[in-house]
């Protein structure tokens, strides 16, 4: 049988308090509805000089026309970096509200748009900036360093703004430079670099509804069951779930995971809209969502996420028609966020190529 360590979490602080969206149910097309709105959204994209950026975890429906239309369907990093890049004046954002603010923020002169701005990240929520610029005022020692998934306030107050692409680099970096950090806001993120790296952190108390839902003891009774399969796993999750990983990383870093490895089936931890890139980038290979049963699971997520999967064909097409839904930010944080979001892109352009993903072993 597979077997584990028990691992601690260091002390956290600032438990978040947010709601969650009712339930959301993959859109109910009439007869004929779905293509006439992908054909249309093909039209307005066009029309509008317009180019649709959507992460992994987003519709298929939304991935495939961001894909045939010279967009780009990517993690937070290459979201970011492809926005930055593109000539299309209109940045349309299929994504979580954080995805367009950043777009926002890397691009002000242009139009950034999203299917809906409803969408939120409990990270995100579970780090709200009243709370967090005064937590980071009493470690002043600290070098901030912040998850994508925080709002364009909390960017601000931060020096560093990090993806899970490349977190482990900049915290050798930092840790090279002799430099001790404040980390927000996921915790089994901050505490995977932590024990990754050594470097000194004072983590904030944070979480994603999906990865947190993933359960050790259920996962180890699948892997169990398939010990031919390789375990990939987001380092959102809680650290007995890593442990039990045989490749931690990010998005990307998953679907590359899964097209160097031999194995050919795939137990996945993280969210299940990546599926879709997964199946298209290794074909013939065979993928199980990692459990999110077992002892202590509430099933707010049950491996997807309510806010992306709000995201769809009918928001798409609104707000290329009318214009609704653009991302605004006050200039003021706008200019002191693009700070630590540039020096994030401006490091991974050094260390890390459009389409090259370093994975770690936990």
């Amino acid at each position: 049988m597979s077997v584990t360590r028990d691992i601690e979490l260091p002390p956290v602080i600032a438990a978040p308090d947010y709601p969650l969206p009712g339930s959301v149910r993959t859109p109910d097309y009439a007869p004929g509805e779905r293509s006439a709105l992908i054909e249309e959204i093909r039209t307005l994209l066009r029309e509008k000089d317009a180019v649709l950026v959507a992460h992994y975890y987003t519709d298929e429906d939304l991935q495939m026309i961001a894909d045939e239309t010279g967009g780009a369907v990517a993690d937070s990093l290459e979201m970011a970096r492809f926005g930055s890049k593109h000539p299309a004046s209109t940045l349309v954002v299929a994504g979580v509200r954080f995805m367009g603010e950043t777009a926002k923020i890397l691009n002000p002169e242009k139009r950034v748009l999203m299917p809906t701005l409803e969408a939120e990240c409990s990270l995100d929520l579970g780090c709200p900036p009243e709370k967090f610029i005064p937590f980071c005022d009493a470690h002043p020692d600290r070098t901030v360093v912040v998850y994508a998934n925080t709002s364009a306030a909390v960017k601000a107050r931060a020096d560093w703004v990090v993806t899970s692409s490349i977190a482990l680099k900049v915290a050798e970096h930092l840790r090279n430079e002799g430099k001790k950090i404040l980390w927000a806001p996921d915790r089994y993120l901050g505490d995977y670099i932590m024990r990754m790296t050594g470097v000194d952190m004072v983590i904030w108390q944070g979480s994603c509804v999906v990865h947190e839902e993933f359960k050790m003891d259920e996962l180890n009774r699948l892997k169990d069951g398939h010990p031919e399969a390789a375990v990939l796993v987001h380092p959102e999750s809680p650290p007995g779930v890593i442990a039990l990983a045989d490749r931690v990383g990010s998005t990307s870093q998953i679907i590359q995971a899964a097209c160097e490895m031999d194995n050919d089936l795939f137990i996945v931890a993280t969210e299940d809209g990546i599926f879709h890139k997964m199946k298209e980038a290794a074909p013939g290979k065979t993928f199980i969502a990692a459990p999110t049963a077992g002892e202590g699971a509430t099933c707010k997520s049950c491996a997807h996420c309510p806010w992306m999967k709000m995201n769809d064909l009918r928001g798409l097409e609104r707000v290329l028609e009318g214009g609704a839904n653009e991302v605004f930010i006050d200039e003021v944080i706008r200019r002191r966020a693009e700070v630590s979001l540039k020096r994030m892109v401006d490091f991974a352009r050094e260390h890390i190529k459009p389409g090259m993903h370093v994975s770690g072993n936990a």
